[in-house]
């Protein structure tokens, strides 16, 4: 043993008889930082997960899918909305489905497998006008959906579905082109907060939006809910959204690391002899 900084030995005798002691305490600093390593890199590997999930994922099990069909969504737009369903589709999840313009009604409910918007994909296409199209099948929401859009009453609809199956930590992605009455936007930003209330979070795929219209969402929600439709086209995989609880595997493997930093000073810590009096530093 050693004084702490004068590198002066203590005269021993009997230093054989600490060999065993020695090889032990040296045992259990190897396992206690082995361990220490391996929680650390455990916990890591969790916060990776759980950023990638809540940036840029899409609804799968506790999700609902709100899709805008009022007259302002164009052609693009639509092989856009396409797009996601499929995307949802291949996924193998399971998701419920509200279509809105100024009226939003209930498709399918939460937890519906993702199959089942295969059917709907081939009607998603753009009105058609009698000189243009003579002949071709009309758009099946044109004369349900013919008035302007009300963004608030869709989410409103999706977070009671939510609610209503019992679903926490749900996700609502919705597809809109942002555009929203003007006396609906006071609405629309305290239907956004009462989500976020019941940590219900809100992804956005914008279509083709006017610059207000992001504007409002990216104020209200951040930038970051707002998924590229870009993103949705290409052929990388997007990340499925999580649970937007709190992180309980980082927090407990955090908690082991601290407990094994313990362990350590506890067990495996070196012993320090006082300095002798009148020693200086």
């Amino acid at each position: 043993m050693r004084l702490p900084s004068s590198g002066a030995a203590v005269d021993s005798h009997d230093v054989g008889a600490m060999r065993r002691v020695k090889l032990r305490t040296r045992l259990v600093r190897v396992v206690l930082v082995v361990a220490a390593l391996a929680l650390l890199a455990g916990a890591a590997a969790s916060a990776r997960g759980l950023d990638s999930g809540r940036t840029s994922g899409l609804p799968t099990a506790s999700g609902v899918a709100v899709v805008d069909l009022s007259l302002s969504i164009g052609p693009n737009d639509y092989r856009t909305i396409r797009a996601t369903l499929q995307r949802l589709i291949d996924s193998g999840g399971s998701l419920g489905l509200v279509m809105f313009s100024d009226v939003p009604y209930e498709m399918l409910p939460p937890g519906s497998p993702a199959r089942e918007l295969a059917p709907i994909l081939r009607l998603l296409e753009p009105r058609r006008t009698a000189k243009s199209d003579a002949g071709l099948p009309a758009n099946p929401w044109t004369q349900s959906f013919s008035a302007g859009t009300r963004i608030s009453s869709a989410l409103e609809l999706a977070g009671d579905m939510l609610l209503r199956d019992g679903i926490s930590h749900g996700t609502v992605l919705l597809l809109s082109d942002l555009v929203t009455a003007p006396e609906d936007v006071p609405r629309l930003a305290r239907s956004l907060q009462a989500l976020q209330d019941e940590s219900i979070s809100v992804k956005v795929v914008p279509l083709t939006p006017l610059r207000d219209g992001r504007t409002i969402f990216e104020g209200l929600l951040g930038k970051q809910a707002l998924i590229a439709p870009s993103r949705i086209a290409s052929s990388d995989p997007l990340p499925t959204d999580t649970s937007s609880g709190l992180p309980m595997t980082l927090l407990l493997l955090g908690a082991l690391v601290l407990v094994v930093l313990a362990a350590h000073e506890r067990f495996a810590g070196r012993l320090w002899l006082p300095r002798p009096e009148g020693r200086t530093a």
